[in-house]
């Protein structure tokens, strides 16, 4: 692969320390990135100011290169980017691709919902507010059409965005831009070529692909890795109350984090730092050895100290 056309990200969101979950995804990213001579970026998604922790952006990155995951350039901050979303939205809206919108959660509980569980929009305000409502958030008006793409691990695949999402929101209610119209604003502006992240966010590709349609972007090659769960079955986070990583062993988590992603550390790597995991494991990269099927993570030793 020319390296000048590999231009790779991670985009953790600063609600908390990195977990073993997230090391995945930072992991195959960077992996990716570097087995191709590519550059490898860094970008904080705090769109959600609410749910961002104070110091957490700082940690993470603490983290990251603890586990030897050095990163090119200087870090994109996605709360400063307000002007360039505005900016988007403005063009959406002169494209008339999308409309205010009155509805509330409460409103929307009884809506049928998709196979992530998420509510598919029934349209109330698609053909203008209902009397007496006033304007919440601004949504995008989506095709009765299938979008199709390419996965690198996922193979291909297809959503039709009206029947199983409906049309979704790119301005909350809150006045913070939503992360679907950001992610696609960022991507172009970092040139991002090759994006890897978690299975969890597979099925946001589609609205994505449409936004850079719309907007007149390149679309990434995208990858998505299999998630880590708990004993539960539950994807690891914050709301699970997912372990940080620790500040000590941590040979033996990367370890884990590689054998995730298909590509179990040699025996020979016995007692390695993660430099040399890290190495190996760039040289040895294929992504088609990375499975689809989630895997339940080991018990991670919660940190006295964060790195």
């Amino acid at each position: 692969m020319n390296s000048a056309a590999y231009v790779g990200r991670f985009a953790p969101s600063p609600t908390g320390p990195l977990h073993l979950g997230s090391l995945v995804a930072a992991v195959a990213s960077w992996l990716d990135a570097r087995a191709a001579g590519g550059r490898w970026l860094v970008r904080m998604e705090d769109l959600d100011r609410p749910r961002c922790e104070p110091g957490a952006a700082d940690i993470i990155l603490r983290q990251l290169e603890a586990y030897g995951l050095h990163w090119d350039g200087a870090v994109l901050v996605q709360s400063q980017r307000d002007e360039a979303y505005a900016e988007a939205l403005a063009t959406l809206q002169k494209l008339g691709a999308v409309y205010p919108c009155a509805c509330t959660r409460s409103q929307l509980a009884q809506a049928s919902r998709n196979h992530e569980d998420e509510i598919v929009y029934p349209g109330a305000c698609r053909n203008g507010l209902p009397a007496g409502a006033i304007a919440r958030a601004w949504r995008v008006r989506v095709p009765d059409v299938d979008t199709r793409f390419h996965d690198r691990i996922h193979g291909d695949l297809q959503q039709n965005l009206a029947h199983e999402v409906g049309d979704f929101i790119v301005r909350r209610a809150d006045g913070l831009f939503a992360y679907q119209l950001a992610v696609v604003v960022d991507d172009a502006f970092q040139d991002i070529i090759h994006v890897v992240r978690g299975a969890d966010l597979l099925w946001n590709t589609p609205r994505q692909i449409y936004l850079q349609t719309l907007l007149g972007l390149p679309m990434p090659v995208y990858a998505h890795v299999p998630l880590i769960t708990n004993a539960a079955g539950q994807k690891l986070s914050k709301q699970t109350l997912a372990p940080a990583l620790p500040g000590t062993g941590r040979s033996a988590v990367l370890a884990q984090a590689l054998a995730a992603l298909g590509h179990p550390p040699v025996a020979e790597l016995a007692g390695a730092t993660p430099a040399e995991q890290l190495a190996w494991a760039a040289a040895h990269w294929k992504i088609e050895n990375v499975p689809i099927q989630p895997m339940v993570a080991n018990p991670v030793q919660a940190p006295d100290n964060l790195p």
